[in-house]
């Protein structure tokens, strides 16, 4: 089974400052490990990135440069998206097809939005999916903290099976990067 490492919008305007994302460095150490695996194994990494016309996200801004700990290589993919969804209106799922990908390790930020989208997405389009449980992390919102917020989603994803493939939540260790 061949597998791909997505990384999700791991961009400056949410990884420094007020904005960052809760644990980030703990965060960002896990998706390096999982990076580093991941080439070492030849399995490909994308790297995706939000894009807006104007704003914290517009291209070629500050906030819209990947994160400055976030290890990268050349032969990395990079994929620019519009919307909470890495498939929608994007080249992601082209690019996969071509590869023959069939399981997508999925990371990055924010756990409540552009990572649950992807992940509900990719089983919607029946890719096996893995959630490395502490590779993805968000902020507090009004209603609740980030901490809860991880913690619901890695409950709530993990336990779909509607799909007819379920996403598999895991510590980023205990990852098979492989399948």
């Amino acid at each position: 089974m061949n597998t791909a490492l997505l990384i999700i919008d791991v961009q400056h305007a949410i990884s420094v400052g007020r904005y960052a994302a809760f644990e980030i460095d703990r965060v960002l150490s896990a998706i390096n490990g999982l990076s580093a695996r991941a080439r070492a194994a030849g399995i490909p990494v994308v790297l995706i990135q939000h894009e807006e016309p104007s704003g914290d996200f517009q291209v070629g801004s500050e906030g819209w440069k990947l994160a400055e700990g976030l290890l990268v290589a050349d032969d990395d993919i990079r994929i620019g998206k519009t919307t909470c969804d890495s498939f929608n209106n994007t080249e992601l799922q082209q690019c996969l097809q071509q590869r023959g990908i069939q399981r997508l390790i999925i990371c990055g930020l924010q756990t409540d939005y552009c990572v649950d989208t992807t992940v509900r997405r990719a089983l919607a389009l029946g890719y096996q999916v893995v959630l490395p449980e502490d590779g993805h992390s968000t902020q507090d919102n009004a209603a609740i903290s980030a901490p809860q917020i991880i913690a619901h989603h890695n409950a709530v994803l993990g336990s779909m099976s509607s799909f007819g493939v379920r996403a598999q939540v895991v510590p980023a260790a205990a990852v098979s990067i492989e399948g």
